[in-house]
């Protein structure tokens, strides 16, 4: 293990934002049972048995507590048409489900209407990981449709070239 390894931040963010990700967000209730939901580039498919996914917060994110907190949230994979809802949930808002058309899901967290697809999970563990949290995820249901995703690549939205 390496003590002491000095890196630039910014260029370690620059290097990592060379792995395209697909766009996601993790909805959940607020502490008032309100919805509520965070942008993340960050997930992933961890298990098949049990069904399992995972996606990392900073911990400085307000829905971080929520996620510590709760027991269920959903993960909505944005299509390509959906640039303006990832930037709608990453901003701070009192209200970030504002004009955004949805349906509670099986758990009853929000299934944002004309994601590529959704996850619904049960909060599996979460693991400390530096300045974020990881969380593991038991998919409970899902669903999916056709269609391009939406990307982050090098700080930036984009969608997928045919």
């Amino acid at each position: 293990m390496l003590d002491n390894v000095t890196m630039d931040p910014r260029e370690l963010r620059n290097a990592f934002g060379c792995f395209a990700s697909g766009i996601t967000i993790v909805s959940l209730p607020d502490a008032d049972g309100r919805p509520t939901g965070v942008t993340v580039s960050s997930f992933s498919s961890l298990s098949l048995d049990p069904a399992l996914c995972l996606f990392s917060l900073g911990k400085t994110q307000g829905s971080c507590k929520l996620i510590e907190q709760g027991e269920h949230f959903t993960i909505n994979v944005l299509a390509s048409d959906q640039a303006a809802t990832a930037w709608q949930f990453a901003k701070p808002s009192a209200d970030k489900f504002a004009g955004i058309d949805w349906r509670p899901g099986f758990n009853g967290v929000p299934v944002i209407a004309g994601s590529l697809c959704h996850f619904e999970c049960r909060k599996w563990a979460t693991y400390d990981g530096g300045d974020h949290i990881i969380v593991v995820g038991q998919i409970t249901h899902f669903d999916r449709t056709d269609g391009a995703p939406l990307l982050f690549y090098r700080g930036q939205i984009a969608t997928m070239a045919e």
